[in-house]
């Protein structure tokens, strides 16, 4: 179960600003555009956004949460120290999401994107794509397999660097229905130090946001284990970077 106790159900759950990123961070350099400049205008759901486009679970492949074969040649895998993620999607009310479409994407163990225009030097793994997805079980649970991403820098200031992260996209009923988080990894000393992590103020939020090594699920002689759960809504949610009115 999550951390939080289930509160009394709420249809609305207003965003706490204290939890979430603030949208605009001048430290995080490309915040100072992309921030709303005008008072957010809150607007029902339209039909389209309920009820479709839907995604068809017929359409994953079965390598499609292992992101260490995927992309690979055959009898090839991806490079770098193996892992496994998973965890479970809850509701605001603790209750587990089933049926959930997750998509992550990852830089490499060298801490390089397959993207064209991408400028960092380090090399390009030719068995790894950094792209997968899964459906959430009955339970609302997750799983797939990877190597571990590596930090690199980035243009933010003259000396910035992006902690290993995993960047998850959860899909509700539709397409239209969206959420997109990032997950670091504890003990990394990068955490601190990223302004984005930096835009979100409670301590307690960046730690939802951080996966815990996970000993028991681990592959003996294979590969590590991290848990990473994803609360949609309410207390304690996970902070999520694409939705500044609200979970």
């Amino acid at each position: 179960m999550p951390r939080w106790r289930p509160r009394v159900a709420d249809p609305l759950y207003p965003r706490d600003r204290n939890w979430n990123p603030a949208a605009h961070f001048p430290e995080y350099k490309s915040s100072i555009l992309r921030s709303p400049q005008k008072p957010l205008v809150k607007a029902p759901p339209s039909p389209s956004e309920d009820h479709g486009p839907v995604f068809g679970h017929d359409m994953l492949g079965p390598l499609d949460n292992d992101l260490i074969r995927n992309f690979a040649a055959p009898g090839e895998m991806a490079i770098g120290p193996r892992m496994i993620v998973h965890g479970r999607v809850w509701d605001e009310n603790a209750r587990p999401v089933p049926g959930a479409l997750i998509e992550v994407w990852q830089a490499n163990a060298g801490g390089r994107y397959r993207h064209a225009k991408e400028g960092y030097l380090a090399p390009l793994d030719p068995n790894f794509s950094g792209c997968g997805r899964m459906i959430t079980d009955d339970d609302g649970t997750y799983r797939f397999t990877t190597v571990q991403p590596g930090p690199y820098p980035w243009p933010n200031g003259p000396n910035s660097w992006r902690p290993a992260h995993i960047h998850f996209s959860v899909f509700g009923h539709s397409f239209a229905q969206r959420l997109i988080t990032q997950m670091y990894f504890e003990g990394d000393p990068l955490i601190p130090l990223c302004p984005i992590v930096r835009a979100i103020s409670d301590s307690a939020a960046i730690a939802q946001l951080t996966a815990r090594l996970d000993m028991d699920a681990t592959a003996p002689m294979d590969a590590l284990a991290y848990r990473f759960d994803i609360i949609l809504r309410g207390r304690g949610s996970t902070p999520f970077g694409n939705r500044m009115e609200g979970n």
